[in-house]
């Protein structure tokens, strides 16, 4: 069976699995702070449904917490351990759309539908990446990211450097999602850029890719500041990878796009 995947934007997918709806880090907002969404409509109603939603840190683009509550009551949300004591908010939120929040740490595993052969799984796995709330705030929270585990293995990366590790930790994949930019003209540690992006795709080995976190958000005032390395890293990304991993089916969706990866 196909995995399908929606990009909605920044690091906000969709993965359809074996008729199970997720949903990563849901960011819907037209602004955030400093930063506005300058790529792709905002995403409609249907983004917001999901089985489970999988949260990979607590900075505020990828555990936003109006965005939570667009979800339905009884959606099931998986946070690093330790996030409902770093986020009050998160409580609120989820009490009031009455959301199941399970905290895991990397290396725990969530069954979110028993079925023949394991069903659909999701194995909580560890990210280079400073997952604090605020930058200066306690470090209550890992950053994480995820095994999808279905009929296919799809790895939902959240944002993370490259480490050594990685491609053990994670195991054989059938698709992955990495992250190959940001939302500045600057990317600090903890992340990937395109070409670290590539290099990890070489070490991970799936069957396909698709670039995502790049190209949405951009801050205000900085519309004319390096806009290549905001609209770039998508295709940098596979032109890199056709280079360090050729066997790896690439595609790079637009926002909104749904694709279907065998």
């Amino acid at each position: 069976m196909p995995v399908e995947i929606t990009w909605w934007g920044h690091a906000t997918c969709t993965v359809e699995d074996s008729g199970v709806r997720l949903l990563t880090d849901p960011l819907f907002a037209r602004r955030l702070a400093h930063l506005r969404r300058r790529r792709g409509a905002v995403p409609p109603a249907e983004a917001a449904v999901a089985d489970v939603v999988l949260v990979s840190h607590l900075h505020a683009d990828h555990l936003h917490l109006p965005s939570l509550e667009r979800l339905a009551p009884g959606t099931r949300l998986l946070v690093p351990r330790g996030a409902r004591r770093a986020v009050p908010g998160l409580a609120r939120a989820a009490g009031l759309r009455g959301l199941r929040v399970t905290e895991v740490a990397a290396g725990e595993e969530v069954t979110v539908r028993e079925g023949v052969g394991g069903g659909v799984r999701v194995r909580a796995v560890s990210a280079r990446h400073d997952g604090r709330r605020l930058p200066f705030g306690p470090h209550l929270a890992p950053a994480l990211g995820y095994v999808v585990q279905g009929s296919a293995r799809t790895y939902f990366a959240g944002d993370t450097g490259l480490f050594d590790t990685m491609a053990e930790e994670v195991g054989p994949l059938d698709v992955a999602l990495l992250p190959v930019g940001g939302w500045g003209p600057y990317l600090g540690p903890g992340h990937l850029d395109a070409g670290r992006a590539a290099q990890a795709l070489a070490r991970l080995a799936p069957a396909a890719a698709v670039p995502v976190h790049y190209g949405t958000y951009w801050p205000v005032g900085m519309d004319a500041v390096r806009p290549h390395e905001f609209h770039a890293p998508g295709e940098e990304f596979e032109r890199r990878a056709r280079q360090l991993a050729p066997k790896v089916t690439v595609r790079v969706p637009g926002h909104g796009e749904r694709v279907r990866l065998p």
